[in-house]
């Protein structure tokens, strides 16, 4: 094997992170230079490679899969910058494999972005896939809906051992079907709580095709009740708390467990994934708290309308203020017409303080039809958060902001406060 493309890789990813950090461009180096080189790099991990991938969600249950194979001894690799093309998963090796590309790890939990996935496991057969669910996001690059299950499908039929999927969303349950060398297993929902994550068609208010509640899914979640959740794993009803906010990353926990446990087999105690499920932080801009004048700071992800839903259903805006953010850039997709697919009624007693983004006026608008109160509306993401700053002093503050939006805040908020820093 030449080493020299790894050698260039890494010397690129030096410079990046001295330049400012997570850039994929190591990664893109490395692509052209050695086309091979993540084959290599992860076809010897003893647990071989997870792939975690559907429209909601990646980030935060990529990183819980992380930390509970983690709290069972194993050794993870995973590409923690949450670059989730195939570039971005190349320059995160380029960190951790040594001058002759070999990685020492047990096993590999990789997020990846639908479209890309197809182009990775072409490369790179996952033993485990992890798909989480199908709505409308991002049409303008994926086309309709179906596109988006055509693609989950392809990485499902390229996976040679176990494919975890969620049995409440029908596109994705469905998927078992076309399975020829891998088995499928399931999580789910207890019947009490499917209101609360209505799959894409229940959200438009047609009539869903009936959750597959005759599958025997191997986690369910059953119960949330403030920040403690409890699952039925195998049979065994178990409780435990979190740290993790919003609904939607507990059903989340519920996809991670049963990924999990799929890794591990018969290996996987209970008691332990249930310690590390607790102990998992929010990921960077999912719930993420920051401290700004003595004051929490919410960073909520939206991006489509079941997430923006669940946002605002996981997040009481009494007694916070409250900032919006929205961005059309490529990363967030051009259609923001979804917009008018969210209730924003409960914004309505405390109002929202300010409105930015590329789309400001576009989100403003959306509330005045909600006859939602707005503070102000300033499209400078730079100078929208120092007034919401400044006019907020002394309360607690939420942002509810889209992909590129939020690393526009994470950015500013960094020059102020203490901000984990993803590289």
């Amino acid at each position: 094997m030449n080493p020299l493309p790894v050698l260039l890789g890494k010397i690129v990813r030096i410079a990046s992170r001295l330049r400012g950090g997570g850039s994929a461009l190591p990664g893109l180096v490395v692509e052209r230079l050695d086309p091979g080189f993540m084959g290599r790099a992860l076809s010897a991990l003893p647990h071989g490679v997870v792939v975690v991938s559907g429209t909601n969600g990646k980030t935060t249950t990529t990183k819980m899969v992380v930390e509970l194979l983690e709290g069972q001894g194993l050794s993870v690799f995973t590409n923690r910058t949450g670059s989730n093309f195939t570039r971005g998963v190349a320059a995160a090796l380029l960190g951790e494999v040594d001058w002759r590309g070999r990685l020492v790890a047990d096993v590999a939990v990789l997020e990846l972005d639908e479209a890309h996935a197809v182009h990775f496991v072409k490369l790179v057969p996952p033993k485990y896939s992890l798909l989480l669910n199908v709505l409308r996001d991002q049409l303008d690059r994926f086309g309709e809906i179906d596109a988006t299950t055509r693609l989950l499908e392809r990485i499902a039929t390229a996976t040679t051992g176990t494919v975890v999927l969620n049995r409440e969303d029908p596109r994705v349950a469905g998927i078992a079907s076309s399975l020829t060398q891998a088995r499928a297993v399931y999580f789910g929902l207890d019947e009490s709580l499917r209101s609360t994550f209505p799959n894409d068609d229940e959200l438009r208010g047609a009539e869903g095709t009936a959750p597959a509640a005759a599958l025997p899914a191997d986690v369910v979640l059953s119960a949330v009740e403030g920040d403690s959740a409890e699952f039925d794993i195998d049979g065994l009803r178990v409780s435990t708390g979190l740290r993790l906010r919003g609904v939607y990353n507990i059903f989340n926990a519920a996809a991670a467990l049963a990924a999990a446990r799929a890794v591990l087999g018969g290996a996987a105690d209970i008691d332990r994934l249930l310690r590390s499920l607790a102990a998992v932080e929010p990921a960077f801009g999912r719930g993420e708290s920051i401290l700004v004048d003595g004051r929490p700071l919410e960073l909520v992800l939206v991006k489509n309308p079941s997430g923006f839903r669940l946002g605002l259903k996981s997040f009481d805006p009494a007694g916070h203020a409250t900032m919006i953010a929205i961005n059309d850039n490529y990363a967030d997709g051009r259609d923001m017409s979804w917009l008018w697919d969210v209730d924003f009624d409960s914004l309505g007693a405390a109002g929202v303080d300010m409105v930015s983004g590329a789309r400001a006026y576009d989100m403003a608008l959306r509330l005045k039809y909600d006859a939602v109160r707005i503070g102000g509306v300033e499209p400078d993401i730079t100078a929208a958060l120092k007034a919401f700053i400044t006019g907020s002093a002394g309360q607690p503050r939420r942002i509810f902001c889209t992909y590129t939006a939020m690393l526009a805040v994470r950015r500013e908020l960094s020059k102020i406060a203490k901000v984990e820093v993803v590289s």
